[in-house]
């Protein structure tokens, strides 16, 4: 909504969840009759947060996602970390929201796979200093939990920041199902998520996790 890199501006292009953009997306999606997920700054009661909010088909919020993790630097500095997973209902399946750093812990996106998260959405603004986050680190995400992982870029420059692009789709053996160029581009998919029961049979490491935290537990007594 307000752009990533614009320092002090960002005080003035906060608003509250429901706020003056958040109604222009919701009659947006109503008209478009689709869910669209939009990243911007939070403003609550003085403090500023990362946050990205779901708006459902019929124009209604169904989740606001304030980011876990805040990186050294810029976000740091203006923003406050949120402190709740979030896991939702789109219809038949069951989605999470985390922003960039987020997901690049694999914590946080086993967190939201153990609470059933079949596919989860990451919009994120990485520059091309980290490019191997986009080409390595979300496909080992995907393939660790078998799920659908959703990572939509910033593409071009803005101020200080040169971003990669790279906006993909991977699906939960770890292989993209869609992956895009440098440039601003639209990639798509159809997501089966039958898929991801299949690959959490076949690759158990969501269920067994728990029992490798247990041992570890009991080691370290």
């Amino acid at each position: 909504m307000s752009g990533y890199d614009v320092g002090d501006l960002l005080a003035n292009l906060a608003e509250p969840c429901g706020g003056a953009f958040c109604s222009k997306i919701q009659a947006l999606a109503k008209h478009r009759g689709t869910a669209i997920v939009y990243g911007y700054p939070e403003l609550v009661q003085g403090c500023f947060y990362n946050s990205a909010a779901c708006i459902d088909s019929d124009g209604h919020i169904v989740a606001n996602h304030r980011k876990l993790l805040l990186p050294p630097g810029f976000e740091s500095r203006y923003f406050v970390p949120g402190n709740d997973l979030t896991v939702f209902q789109l219809g038949p399946v069951t989605y999470s929201l985390l922003i960039c750093y987020d997901a690049e812990y694999p914590e946080a996106v086993r967190a939201v796979a153990e609470a059933g998260a079949q596919v989860v959405l990451v919009p994120t603004a990485l520059t091309r200093r980290w490019r191997s986050v986009a080409f390595q680190m979300m496909p080992t995400r995907a393939f660790e939990n078998g799920i659908w992982l959703l990572y939509a870029n910033h593409a071009g420059s803005e101020n200080n920041s040169d971003y990669l692009g790279a906006s993909c789709i991977i699906s939960p053996d770890g292989t993209d199902a869609a992956r895009a160029g440098t440039d601003e581009e639209l990639v798509s998919t159809d997501l089966d998520v039958l898929q991801v029961q299949a690959a959490q049979v076949r690759l158990p490491y969501v269920a067994r996790a728990r029992d490798l935290r247990q041992t570890i537990n009991k080691a370290l007594e």
